[in-house]
């Protein structure tokens, strides 16, 4: 039964191509386009900074000597890149009935069974993806077993102190809400240090959502015009996903409230009494990372996103496998990253 996978079509480039044919399951991260991805050929990467301040140059008298500029040194740092990996089986009696003995009639059969068994694992490694980039939109790239990647002291900044949108305050004044908004923008464009952005968007717990969505200052800013419709739908434009949200200072407010979509415990999404501001359009701001697999074939080969691969079990019986991924999330500017509270 075995002659079968030897076959290239059960080879390690094989089995990794056909996971590039398979479509991602849906993640709002992966959908909005926020993580440039690149590739490595080791299993570290290293991250130089040389500065990031703009100074004005002073006028001097002309033929005088002019002024000399304080060079900032360079920063290299480096972070390892986290394996993740899944093991699979497919046995003999699972393909037992499927071709004649000695025979290779029905291959692809078998190859559907295998690709079938590898899909399964992938759905995890899907999850496991957006589970980390929401973790580096935040500033702490968090795994599954507790441990993070702070992002704050990988690249020794501090982390901006959180905002108190104070939406319980039935008789704030009037206006104060924009220009907690305007605040959050201002603050953004001076952290980039004038890097251009497109606009910033906000991912909201369900309470920080609620609360802003019924807020007087945000339901009086829609009354009147054509962007009540809007409000009403809590839902804006082309930017439409699965979560609610709307527009408002400035800024795309959206509810991604923290859930335990996969039923371990780990919670995908955002606290329910807090808000966390991303700025958009910025070049390499957020980064994927691929480091090779762990093979001989692979070694100092540049990475991608997912390997695959099968071997015959000792004893016989059935085949054995694995898929993995070597992956990395980073946001490179973190102090970039604004947060707030509902109250």
């Amino acid at each position: 039964m075995l002659d079968i996978f030897t076959n290239d079509a059960f080879s390690l480039v094989s089995l990794t191509n056909a996971l590039r044919d398979v479509r991602p399951r849906p993640s709002r991260l992966n959908d909005l386009g926020l993580f440039g991805t690149d590739s490595a050929n080791t299993t570290n990467i290293s991250i130089e900074r040389i500065g990031d301040i703009l100074k004005l140059v002073s006028p001097s008298p002309r033929g005088s000597a002019g002024e000399t500029r304080d060079m900032p040194k360079r920063n290299i740092r480096a972070v390892a890149v986290p394996h993740f990996q899944r093991d699979w089986a497919v046995y003999a009696d699972e393909v037992q009935n499927v071709r004649a003995f000695g025979t290779e009639n029905n291959l692809e059969t078998v190859i559907n069974k295998v690709l079938s068994r590898i899909d399964a694992e992938t759905a995890d490694f899907d999850m496991t993806t957006e589970y980390s980039r929401l973790g580096a939109i935040q500033g702490r790239v968090a795994y599954k077993d507790g441990s993070e990647l702070d992002l704050y002291t990988l690249f020794d900044v501090s982390e901006p102190s959180e905002v108190d949108f104070d939406l319980d305050n039935g008789s704030a004044v009037d206006g104060v809400l924009r220009r907690k908004c305007t605040a959050i923008i201002r603050s953004v464009r001076q952290v980039l240090g004038g890097i251009p952005f497109v606009s910033v968007h906000a991912f909201c717990g369900d309470n920080f959502f609620d609360d802003l969505l019924q807020n007087k200052e945000v339901r009086e800013t829609y009354k009147g015009w054509n962007q009540a419709q809007i409000l009403r739908d809590s839902y804006v434009g082309p930017n439409r996903s699965n979560n609610p949200m709307f527009e408002f200072g400035g800024i795309v407010f959206e509810n991604y409230g923290a859930i335990d979509a996969t039923g371990d415990g780990a919670l995908m999404g955002i606290g329910t009494d807090k808000c966390r501001f991303v700025p958009l359009g910025v070049e390499q701001l957020f980064q994927t990372y691929y480091a090779p697999a762990d093979y001989v074939e692979t070694v100092n080969t540049e990475g991608t996103r997912l390997y695959a691969k099968q071997w015959p079990m000792k004893n016989g019986k059935g085949i054995e496998g694995e898929v993995q991924m070597n992956e990395l999330h980073l946001c490179t500017r973190p102090n970039a990253l604004l947060r707030a509270r509902r109250t």
